[in-house]
């Protein structure tokens, strides 16, 4: 899903690491992984590298928010997401799954859901059908704790809320962006759920800045 993003890094001189989580995509068959898991995931990838920049894209947000605690990292970026508070779960951002069972992938369709599927052309929803797995009933259902006091800079990128709309939810101390403080960077970026799709470029672009 990275890849037009991590080719415009890279060709810009930097090192990109797609981190797939275990449970997921080509990791599937690794069974009902949890939170945990994904932020030990993120910690190897992570380990002996330098000046390395955590980005985490909408559940992502979780692991990357705990192994940011853990290892020294230069800098954390969400995309589409926040630094949720200890105690958030994945589960509780939603409708409740039917089941306890793997988490299916939502349906791809844009009539159905404009905003979190905008600026997507049949090509990169066909991807997404495509490509799209279960994701562990135990890593959504799992509270997370940072487990760590390591605390670096965060930058946040906006997809489908605007600043307006963060500032709000900020001040009505919504859980969202409760924990963005006033020294975290937010840049906004229109367009839907799946910026590395939509506007890779612009994604790339502020990334780097």
């Amino acid at each position: 899903m990275w890849d037009a993003v991590a080719e415009r890094l890279r060709a810009a001189g930097d090192r990109a690491i797609g981190v797939t989580l275990a449970g997921v995509g080509d990791r599937a068959d690794e069974g009902d992984a949890d939170l945990e898991q994904h932020v030990a995931d993120i910690i190897a990838a992570a380990r002996g590298q330098e000046n390395v920049v955590l980005v985490g894209h909408s559940y992502a947000g979780l692991p990357v928010t705990a192994a940011a605690a853990r290892v020294p990292v230069r800098r954390v970026i969400y995309v589409d997401s926040g630094p949720l508070p200890d105690g958030t779960r994945q589960l509780d951002m939603g409708p409740p799954p039917e089941s306890t069972g793997p988490v299916p992938p939502r349906d791809w369709d844009p009539v159905a859901d404009p905003d979190l599927l905008r600026g997507l052309d049949a090509e990169a929803l066909a991807l997404l059908e495509k490509r799209a797995t279960t994701h562990p009933y135990a890593s959504v259902a799992q509270p997370l704790r940072r487990g760590g006091s390591l605390n670096p800079p965060a930058g946040l990128i906006a997809c489908t809320f605007s600043l307006e709309q963060i500032t709000a939810m900020r001040a009505a101390g919504h859980p969202f962006f409760a924990s963005v403080g006033d020294d975290v960077r937010i840049s906004e970026l229109p367009t839907g759920h799946w910026p590395m799709l939509s506007e890779p470029a612009k994604l790339a672009d502020l990334l780097r800045a």
